[in-house]
């Protein structure tokens, strides 16, 4: 991986916890999540005349991409109503590249050396011991970690999907903005048959939310589309998961959530095992 793609890949992991956290952190988190969403197609639709349109041949992943963010979005507007952003984000997005390395062996034929074969050890461990993080009241709050689970398959799903269908493309941002497109249009259609209160409200009460977070989450996954095309998923998918660092401290010093030694021990060791992840394919 070149310096330009690791940097990519780490300002996309800030941007992308940043987004996260204005989600979790809004009293209306249905409002929020369809605001960035939303927010993703003003500069989709103003960047469509400037990049190529996609080859045809990546319409299936393009089509089943759309679905797959899709689900993302709604398993992980569901856990933010139910756990802490420190619980939450780091099972969700640190599942991700064990996911994605157990189906690149299984089903891809990808060989894993030892060093990444224990690199996907300490992710799971950090994410099972991040399941068994324990809120103020003693009890342990495994629905929000089950539903956070979810939401990491469907993150490496569409990471495997999307990586795929930019390479067929032939041009990353070009798929990327269809798919930011038709993403923000089944937000929208979900929105006014589920909650048509939401939709009104957003030109009113969201507008900040869908500019700054949509915004973000816009370039984050633009630079981590365009890293999928050079460098292999399963490295810029665990790199990617350093994000997990900054919503921890996002959590802690703007959101005030309570810090555990086990939230910090099981976030950090989720993140040893990205890294070593990260150099081990290096």
């Amino acid at each position: 991986m070149s310096g330009i793609v690791f940097l990519a890949v780490i300002g996309a992991a800030v941007l992308h916890a940043a987004w996260n956290a204005l989600v979790k952190g809004g009293t209306d988190k249905t409002l929020s999540m369809g605001a960035v969403v939303v927010g993703h197609m003003p500069i989709a639709l103003a960047a469509l005349p400037f990049v190529p349109l996609p080859a045809i041949e990546s319409l299936p992943y393009l089509f089943g991409g759309m679905l797959l963010h899709f689900g993302y979005q709604l398993f992980l507007l569901k856990s933010y109503q139910m756990g802490d952003l420190t619980l939450v984000y780091p099972i969700a997005r640190g599942s991700a590249p064990l996911i994605v390395a157990l189906v690149s062996v299984i089903f891809l034929g990808v060989h894993l050396n030892s060093i990444e074969l224990l690199a996907i050890l300490i992710i799971g461990v950090g994410i099972i011991s991040l399941a068994l993080v324990r809120q103020s009241d003693g009890m342990q709050n495994r629905s929000a970690a089950t539903v956070a689970l979810i939401t990491g398959v469907f993150i490496a799903s569409y990471s495997l999907v999307d990586g795929l269908g930019a390479r067929v493309a032939g041009t990353s941002l070009g798929f990327y903005c269809w798919l930011a497109i038709g993403n923000g249009l089944l937000m929208i259609a979900y929105l006014a048959m589920r909650s048509p209160q939401t939709l009104t409200a957003l030109p009113r009460r969201g507008l900040p939310i869908l500019f700054v977070g949509g915004s973000a989450s816009f370039v984050a996954y633009a630079l981590v589309t365009w890293a999928f095309t050079q460098a292999p998923i399963a490295l810029v998918t665990a790199l990617r998961e350093t994000s997990i660092v900054f919503a921890l401290l996002i959590g802690v010093f703007f959101l005030k959530e309570r810090l555990s030694l086990l939230k910090v021990v099981s976030t950090m060791t989720t993140l040893l095992g990205a890294i070593l992840l990260r150099y081990a394919r290096a």
